[in-house]
């Protein structure tokens, strides 16, 4: 399509409603613009046919027959926009929230608390993504990321969301009350990470711990990384938020404590308004 043989589609748009309304005034009431601006545009698509598209007919001005024929093609045309942006509006209503986020914090944050937001909004669907990647929203059709890192995405509304410390935890029963300085040699323990948590290893590095250095098993999630540490069979480094849970309960103790320096969980999202649906969910988080 060469949209140097289309005229200006605001001009198009107020001769369509002056042809079907009968009426610069009424008109110019639909679209929120002046008398003269309705008039001005009808004169511009004139001279840019050469032709006279509206005539007056007593107190009304009509369409020419050239003009009814551009008023009907326009009407259809429009219309067809019309439709297109009904139909991707209504799509957006209905189809799930497509929410992404690290493995690990789907496990062992978002997952325990869901079902309270499915109770609050049973008419939202969600569909959880957990991705060790990093997704570009709006290609990848994401309404909400939630990312570990800095917080450093330019071009995206990002929010702080858990600026949890770190803790290495181990089971009572293999910690016996001692802290990472009275454990021992750290390479006589097995240590398990999960292969989807890029996280563990930034924090091994602010503790001063060389993980290649370790007796490392890597678990396909962080659920069975933390199932092998509470059953004794080693030590693993995670966010405090994540196994504070365990902590309280006494499953999982405290060997030692870093704090998370900036680094944390990040809510992002594409710039804009948000959805209804997106609305109520990151309301949710923030309050979870």
């Amino acid at each position: 399509m060469d949209w140097r043989d289309i005229p200006s589609l605001s001009a198009l748009r107020a001769f369509e409603a002056a042809a079907r309304l009968d009426s610069f005034s009424a008109a110019a009431r639909e679209l929120n613009v002046t008398h003269a601006a309705i008039a001005q545009h009808v004169r511009a698509l004139e001279d840019h046919f050469g032709q006279p598209l509206m005539e007056r007919q007593g107190r009304s001005m009509r369409p020419t027959a050239a003009g009814l024929r551009l008023a009907d093609d326009l009407g259809e045309g429009f219309g067809t926009i019309a439709s297109g942006v009904r139909a991707l509006m209504d799509n957006r209503r209905q189809r799930p929230l497509q929410v992404t986020m690290t493995p690990s914090f789907a496990e062992a944050w978002l997952m325990p608390r869901i079902g309270r937001f499915w109770s609050a909004h049973p008419e939202i669907e969600v569909a959880l993504v957990p991705s060790v990647s990093v997704v570009e929203l709006r290609r990848d059709g994401y309404d909400l990321a939630i990312r570990f890192g800095d917080g450093n995405w330019p071009g995206l509304e990002v929010e702080p969301l858990v600026m949890s410390p770190f803790v290495v935890v181990a089971a009572p029963s293999l910690a016996q009350g001692r802290n990472l300085d009275e454990i021992g040699q750290l390479q006589d323990y097995r240590w398990f990470m999960s292969e989807a948590s890029h996280e563990q290893d930034v924090w091994g590095q602010a503790a001063g711990l060389d993980l290649s250095a370790l007796n490392t098993t890597e678990m396909a999630t962080n659920n069975l990384a933390l199932a092998a540490t509470r059953a004794g069979n080693g030590l693993s480094i995670q966010a405090q938020a994540l196994v504070q849970g365990d902590l309280e309960d006494g499953r999982l103790v405290s060997l030692y404590q870093g704090e998370s320096d900036g680094l944390g969980y990040y809510m992002v999202r594409l710039r804009g308004p948000m959805s209804p649906a997106l609305t109520h969910f990151v309301k949710w988080v923030r309050r979870a």
